[in-house]
């Protein structure tokens, strides 16, 4: 393990959402390119969607979360929450990625909440959709948070609505810093109010880079 001094250690949600878009974009050219490996890879994350790391220990060195350790040492803390935030997001995209072989369901700069919006038509409010979004927002523990965007994802993918899990793993591991699910409620807030149908990207855009919040 490689120990970053302490004046250049990053900081660990910009690692985590590095990490993500690394790892998953890594396991979307593969399916896409209908790699063996990449698809048997996905059907096994996909069993993880909705759970937590310690629940479905099968799929432990799975997810890419040993690539946190590659650069600097993490507490016992921000292990356990930056294992979390990236096991959560790799495991829900390769749910969402599930049977769409031909359009990668990562992409760069699709907020959750612009995400939820474009499920309704026109951008018109449809409230079934805007209570399970909010259900998310509300959740009270990680386990309540994991099922809940498990339900959200399965809504975009039946869509074919994609998402940056970059950014999404980044939100989930700062949810839970002190005050940080009261943030990322605010920018989900934000992103699912300020969607305006000419905002949604064309379906032929390419995989970027994430774009992942910056601290402050």
């Amino acid at each position: 393990m490689i120990s970053a001094p302490s004046s250049n250690r990053r900081a660990v949600a910009d690692l985590v959402a590095e990490i993500a878009e690394e790892y998953i974009s890594e396991l979307q050219r593969g399916y896409l390119a209908e790699r063996s490996q990449a698809v048997a890879t996905l059907a096994q994350l996909r069993r993880g969607a909705g759970k937590l790391p310690e629940e479905v220990p099968e799929l432990w060195g799975m997810a890419g979360t040993e690539r946190l350790y590659a650069e600097q040492e993490l507490s016992s803390r921000e292990s356990e929450m930056a294992e979390a935030g990236l096991f959560l997001a790799v495991t829900l995209y390769a749910l969402h990625q599930q049977s769409r072989p031909k359009q990668g369901m990562h992409r760069s700069g699709v907020e959750l909440g612009a995400a939820v919006r474009r499920l309704m038509p026109g951008g018109a409010l449809d409230e079934p959709i805007r209570r399970r979004f909010v259900r998310v927002g509300t959740a009270g523990t990680r386990q309540a948070l994991a099922y809940r965007l498990r339900e959200v994802i399965m809504l975009l993918r039946g869509q074919s609505i994609p998402l940056d899990y970059a950014l999404l793993a980044q939100q989930l591991y700062r949810a839970q810093l002190p005050d940080g699910m009261r943030q990322v409620r605010q920018r989900w807030g934000r992103s699912f109010h300020a969607y305006r149908p000419a905002d949604q990207p064309s379906d032929t855009s390419p995989v970027h880079p994430a774009s992942p919040e910056k601290d402050s």
